[in-house]
């Protein structure tokens, strides 16, 4: 078998230097679409409760999304272990945005055979499984003293809890005869964040009795240490009697029930918690990052986002500490609004927090983002643990064309990399300018061109200005005698990032090129320099100024140092006006948010 692998590897190897493709190529490609189908189909599996008794009835869910045929469902790993009580189903479809979606549910009601720690092994359709599900069983309740019918209690998951941790509260009511007009007193604790947690309702067999089991479960935060004190809980009803007459509401006598107080004891954060970190207890802590670009394919002045989700069992998201996007020489971030939400799992809550930011490097090269280290205290082992995102390495490289003209004329470089022999003065102007203006006698050439452009375009705008007022007088409204321009396409969107990622590297050149390719995709019909027709359009004398200060710092002698933040500032104010002037303000996400 060997030797055969061998000789038809060597064959394949010849067909490819020969420019030959074997039959099965296409036969492969013509499979693909069909291969690919089982990826896409979604089968889940998910029950109500993961701890019962025996006796307890509980409820399997199983959800199809991609068609799959669920009658045709093998259910032979449930039935090893549970009864199937009753089964219903239903469909669901959903259309937006023009897509079609449908949801397919199949509902078990089930009841273990067994105690113990048992497990649904994964149920198939068609190429479809579900994950196991682990339910643990614990021994029949007791059967209640006397001939008593209702019963209300409360529990709590544990008897310690770690200040600022999560404590459940679980009031049950148990009944064997049918109620009217149930009502629950409302929880209110001091010194402690309440959270109210969904209700649950099911089935429960004791000594062959049927009872009907409600509970309702509340997270508690203690905000301090010492004794958290809950106070007794009252369920009240009626019973339920059947009419006597079209007028007899049928109620019976009133029932009350409280249960007994609770003391818990709140331990504080404990001695070897590093300081100055969030305090964080809780029963698992996840941290994960996704990049809306591979970062091995970044490119210097283009923007990738990263970003940074941080989970926790048996937290609130406001719990989790934020992610910071350091800025470094040659990366920067600009990030985005953070999302906090929380979600409730079998074991309480579980907080959710995602950071997320658009990551602009300025100049190829290698650059290395510093790990994420979270301390967390895990409260079931008792123990300082710490979730890691790894330290990352990217490379940089070189934008086509652009980037390799601006690290020529500009003399920048890559970190790491040597830098030229031309002076820091002199980095943001190109070679030939940089030895002109070396010699004396150029330099007041060079001043004197620099404020004949400053003046130049004052003139400009006085002009401008001139001509509209005296239109606005003969007119009595508005310029008519202007020419439409042909709205904006995506180039304008491109050149408008382009140009918000050169301003933020504090790059000239890239910053001109892009400002000249902007102001081209607004007014690409117009018939003078399209920048003149921008800076005229925008009516604005800061932009103006910025527009006047960029290209000093390009053609005139100086240190060469050019700051972005003003330009930015004002293109981001004016986009919304010079868009809505060729009919293309149309609302989308910001790369850059303020």
């Amino acid at each position: 078998m060997k030797a055969g692998n061998g000789n038809s590897r060597e064959t394949h190897r010849e067909m490819i230097r020969t420019g030959k493709r074997p039959a099965t190529w296409l036969l492969w490609l013509a499979l693909l679409p069909l291969l690919a189908q089982p990826a896409l189909a979604a089968l889940q599996a998910r029950v109500d409760r993961q701890q019962v008794a025996m006796g307890d009835t509980l409820r399997l869910e199983i959800t199809a999304t991609a068609g799959e045929d669920l009658g045709a469902i093998d259910l032979t790993p449930v039935q090893r272990d549970f009864d199937i009580l009753q089964r219903s189903s239903s469909s669901s479809v959903n259309i937006v945005n023009g897509q079609r979606s449908e949801n397919r549910q199949l509902v078990l009601e089930i009841t273990p055979r067994r105690q113990g720690q048992l497990t649904i092994s994964p149920l198939a359709s068609a190429n479809a499984r579900t994950l196991p599900l682990q339910v643990e069983v614990g021994p029949q309740p007791e059967r209640p003293a006397g001939d008593a019918q209702v019963l209300f209690e409360a529990e709590v998951d544990r008897s310690q809890v770690y200040v600022q941790g999560q404590l459940l509260l679980t009031l049950r009511l148990q009944q064997a005869v049918n109620l009217d007009n149930r009502s629950v007193t409302e929880l209110k604790i001091d010194n402690a964040f309440v959270k109210p947690l969904e209700q649950k309702s099911f089935q429960r067999t004791v000594n062959g009795r049927p009872w009907l089991v409600h509970e309702i479960r509340y997270a508690i935060f203690p905000e301090q240490s010492g004794t958290l004190e809950i106070p007794a809980q009252t369920f009240s009803a009626r019973e339920s009697q059947p009419r006597r007459s079209l007028f007899d509401r049928g109620s019976g006598p009133l029932l009350r029930r409280s249960t007994e107080p609770l003391s818990i004891e709140v331990l504080p954060r404990p001695g070897n918690w590093p300081a100055g970190t969030t305090w964080l207890p809780a029963r698992n802590l996840r941290i994960e990052e996704t990049w809306s670009v591979p970062p091995e394919q970044l490119q210097a002045g283009e923007s990738a986002t990263r970003t940074v989700r941080i989970s926790g069992e048996g937290l609130q998201g406001a719990q989790l500490p934020p992610t910071l996007f350091p800025a470094q020489a040659g990366l920067r971030y600009y990030p985005d609004q953070p999302q906090i939400a929380e979600t409730e799992g079998g074991n309480g809550l579980i907080g959710q927090r995602v950071d997320s930011a658009a990551l602009v490097p300025a100049a190829p090269g290698h650059y290395r983002i510093p790990e994420i280290r979270i301390p967390w205290w895990d409260t079931e082992r008792g123990e300082l643990r710490e979730a890691v995102l790894p330290a990352r390495d990217i490379a940089v490289s070189a934008a086509p064309g652009l980037n390799q003209e601006l690290n020529q004329g500009q003399g920048q470089t890559a970190p790491g990399t040597a830098a030229p022999a031309a002076p820091a003065k002199d980095r943001s102007a190109p070679a030939s300018m940089v030895a002109a203006a070396g010699e004396p006698g150029e330099l007041w050439l060079w001043r004197g061109l620099a404020a004949f452009g400053a003046l130049g375009w004052l003139l400009a705008g006085w002009l401008w200005w001139h001509a509209r007022r005296r239109g606005a007088r003969g007119n009595n409204g508005p310029h008519h005698g202007a020419t439409p321009d042909t709205p904006a396409g995506p180039g304008e969107s491109r050149a408008y990032k382009q140009l918000m990622a050169a301003c933020a590297s504090n790059q000239a050149g890239a910053a001109r090129k892009a400002l000249l390719d902007w102001a081209g995709s607004l007014y690409p019909q117009a018939r003078g320099p399209a920048l003149a027709t921008l800076v005229e359009r925008a009516n604005s004398p800061a932009f103006a100024s910025a527009v006047s200060q960029l290209e000093q710092a390009l053609f005139a002698p100086g240190d060469g140092n050019w700051d972005g933040s003003k330009l930015a500032q004002s293109a981001k104010a004016l986009r919304p006006q010079l868009r809505r002037q060729d009919g293309a303000d149309q609302p989308g996400l910001s790369l850059y948010p303020t």
